[in-house]
């Protein structure tokens, strides 16, 4: 190592003409600067322009700070992909404070925890959603809680139940403030921008904050990973409550793309809305994509232009990446979590994948493949000695990732911040293999494992077999609990709509692809419980069949 001094840290040092913090705001900016006319927002009969955004993000940041709203506080909203929800995105970090999204689906008591926990001092909600916030708010005030201060959304393109009850509506809020105010970067790109909370399958949720410099690195990412080009039109399917829409409202001011708004995933609207505005981009669950595979044809006539899809979540069946490119969509498919901003790796497809048939490319399309070109580091690792797993595609082990575009940790739990971190990896929870190509793809999450007469049964594998039956619309297989084998697969199917078939017809499917004991030994037919994001929620089918999951 030379022991002179370094020339090139003397006299070269940061400042203002050399060195700004990474924010994703800057975004907001740029496309307001260089594209003001150019259309930012569609939501029914509305439309408004990039530099109106600006305007308006502005507006609610002035009148937030005039509450007394900066540096160190949080400000929580209820709403679906509307314009607020957009606005937020913005106009809540320009004061300094942290945006806290809840998701629109959870009970009145989780969302008097998050306002409590996070320590919301406004709180922006829907109307739609009062029945749940309303006693979410008395329950605060039961409990001595701090209430904060309530701003209405009423939104004109919604015309169903609820009330306001908070002290100002939206609109009549943001008359009030200074389409002027500018707000400012933050002075350190590792400050929080945002507070999103996990979905706990037991106890509390915990609080993951995200901070500025790696909100700015995933909207990007969101761009290298999707060749995404100038002017997108993208649909809002992707709730913008979960991770933040995966830095989506952060990316599509970078490409001075469209926001088109959706209330409501149903497949009805949103291929009424590929048609008529053109979408060319959406993301969302896999449950989201076998909807418009099951649509009826009738309901995707007109759709002629090439539309690209991201789908995350659970491993997605081969089946359904099948029944996307039969549609004429084009998939990627991307994982990620909460902790890691959403999607931070994808299935980067390479050249000679075209040149293989369907069945072919649509399993090698399965995995979840590899790191973002903004993150540092994805791969499986043993975690009891943080060595790497072999690259053969069966040694298990936990999926890790490091870099950049990874959680700031979890907001006052030094303790799970600690144990997420160990070893310098954030532990995913999610077992996996890693392939001689370097990809790596799930087999499941370490509680999904079923351990059936000493051998490891990955629940996804015998749902990706379930999803190839032609009847088969959602299906699920958690453990359960056997005398003789400790565990066997149960699975829980719901068939699609006009579609037959038994449990017996099933099972002999489930034995033509795999070997006896990963098959599932019972088929329940019913309604597979999902979150609001479209994940299915097999901790409540483990509970029902009594089995605790491997751990």
């Amino acid at each position: 190592m030379p022991t002179h001094p370094n020339p090139y840290k003397i006299g070269l040092d940061r400042n203002p003409a050399n060195y700004t913090p990474l924010s994703p705001l800057s975004f907001l900016d740029w496309a307001a600067d260089v594209y003001p006319q150019q259309l930012a927002v569609i939501h029914g009969p509305l439309r408004r322009t990039w530099a109106q955004v600006r305007e308006r993000s502005r507006r609610l940041a002035s009148v937030l700070a005039a509450r007394d709203i900066g540096e160190g506080d949080t400000v929580a909203v209820v709403l679906p992909n509307t314009p607020p929800m957009i606005e937020a995105h913005f106009g809540v970090p320009l004061t300094g404070a942290v945006l806290n999204t809840l998701n629109t689906r959870v009970d009145p008591g989780t969302i008097a925890f998050i306002l409590q926990h996070g320590g919301a001092k406004v709180l922006i909600t829907d109307r739609e959603f009062s029945a749940a916030v309303a006693p979410a708010l008395e329950r605060l005030r039961e409990q001595g809680g701090t209430v904060p201060f309530i701003v209405d959304v009423d939104d004109p393109v919604y015309d169903g139940p609820g009330d306001r009850i908070g002290q100002i509506e939206y609109e009549d809020w943001l008359a009030q403030g200074d389409p002027t105010f500018t707000g400012k970067l933050p002075d350190d790109e590792w400050d929080a921008i945002g507070l999103n909370y996990t979905s706990g399958t037991t106890g509390n949720p915990k609080g993951v904050v995200v901070h500025h410099r790696g909100a700015y690195l995933n909207a990007v990412n969101n761009v290298l990973s999707w060749h995404l080009p100038r002017h997108p039109v993208y649909l809002w399917t992707l709730p913008m409550f979960h991770c933040n829409g995966w830095c989506f409202p952060w990316t599509l001011p970078a490409v001075a793309g469209v926001n088109v708004c959706l209330r409501r995933v149903e497949a009805g609207a949103i291929l009424s809305a590929i048609r008529e505005h053109g979408v060319t981009h959406y993301c969302g669950a896999p449950i989201v994509h076998s909807m418009l595979i099951n649509a009826p044809d009738a309901l995707k006539a007109g759709i002629t232009h090439r539309v690209k899809a991201m789908v995350a979540g659970a491993s997605p069946p081969a089946a359904m990446i099948e029944g996307m490119q039969k549609l004429g969509f084009e998939l990627t498919h991307v994982y990620g979590l909460t902790e890691v901003y959403g999607p931070a790796a994808a299935c980067a497809p390479q050249p000679d994948w075209a040149e293989r048939d369907l069945a072919e490319q649509a399993e090698l399309n399965s995995r979840q493949g590899v790191r973002y070109q903004l993150q540092q580091g994805l791969t499986v690792l043993d975690p009891q000695t943080m060595q790497e797993v072999p690259a053969d595609g069966q040694t298990l082990g936990e999926v890790m990732f490091k870099g950049n575009i990874t959680m700031k940790g979890y907001l006052k739990n030094p303790a799970a911040t600690a144990e997420a971190f160990a070893g310098g990896w954030f532990h995913t929870g999610d077992l996996g293999v890693r392939y001689p190509d370097g990809y790596v793809k799930l087999k499941d999450r370490a509680k999904d494992i079923i351990i059936s007469g000493g051998e490891n049964v990955s629940s996804i594998e015998v749902e990706d077999v379930l999803y190839k039956h032609p009847a088969v619309m959602v299906c699920a297989v958690v453990a359960k609990p056997d005398p003789k084998w400790g565990e066997t697969p149960l699975a829980f199917v719901e068939l699609k709509d006009g579609a037959r078939a038994t449990a017996e017809e099933i099972i002999a499917f489930c034995r033509e692809h795999l070997a006896g004991f990963k098959c599932p030994k019972e088929i329940r037919f019913e309604t597979v419980p999902k979150t609001s994001t479209g994940k299915i929620q097999k901790h409540l089918l483990r509970k029902q069949v009594g089995s605790a999951g491997a751990i």
